[in-house]
């Protein structure tokens, strides 16, 4: 197994997240983190967060060995920043960047004290347009998504895990969660976390597996591209 300094972001949210962590035989150490809730200011803020978590870190940027990127899903303007930021980033020291789903950095951070291997981790974070992005896990292991729906098809179609009480765990939005089912206590993870990111990529890092190209999860097409279409199509 690889060990090393890994570089993590993520834009998908509403908040931009940057740190640093240590990888050891898959176990991950957060040595600095920051986490804004600011976006309108993704590009501004984000630079300076990892600037920030280099120096607290007591973290060159020689000393790096991977960086770990947040693909979304999330909104197109938001997840192009940290994809470019972190690419630019790995293309400059020469090491790879392992993009993640940042539905599954959200739930790596969830599951880390759970014991019960038949629970299940619900994860849903806000699409606007009255629609949440949702993935659903079990044992570390994806069963659905990443999927954008509106709250109300979410909830249908998790009935049967509802009634049966297999989702014990959840992440991401409180508002949104509530909206599509959940009527426990509020998740104590609400964005994607250094730990979170890292640990989705520990496998791929520590093999030493060469990483696939970075990949946005949009999961539908940008407003400005629909906006542009609508007036095509009013025009003809």
């Amino acid at each position: 197994m690889s060990d090393g300094l890994v570089l993590a972001v993520d834009t998908a949210t509403d908040s931009v997240v940057a740190g640093v962590a240590a990888l050891h035989a898959g176990e991950v150490r957060v040595l600095a983190e920051r986490a804004v809730a600011d976006h309108r200011r993704h590009a501004e803020l984000l630079t300076t967060l990892i600037a920030e978590s280099l120096t607290e870190s007591g973290t060159a940027r020689t000393d790096l060995t991977a960086v770990v990127v947040g693909c979304g899903p999330g909104p197109f303007t938001g997840l192009r920043v940290g994809m470019a930021t972190g690419a630019a980033f790995a293309d400059a020291l020469g090491i790879p960047a392992y993009g993640v789903c940042s539905l599954d950095a959200l739930a790596a951070e969830a599951d880390r004290d759970v014991v019960d291997a038949g629970s299940r981790t619900l994860v849903v974070t806000d699409a606007r347009r009255r629609e949440v992005y949702w993935a659903l896990y079990e044992g570390g292991r994806r069963l659905r998504g990443p999927e954008v729906a509106a709250p109300a098809v979410v909830a249908e179609e998790l009935a049967p895990d509802w009634s049966a009480g297999r989702i014990r765990v959840v992440a991401g939005s409180a508002a949104h969660l509530e909206s599509a089912g959940w009527t426990g206590a509020a998740p104590a993870i609400a964005v994607p976390t250094v730990r979170g990111l890292t640990a989705a990529a520990a496998a791929g890092i520590g093999a030493g597996r060469m990483p696939e190209p970075l990949v946005p999860l949009y999961l539908r097409r940008p407003d400005a591209v629909e906006q542009k279409d609508r007036r095509a199509g009013a025009a003809r």
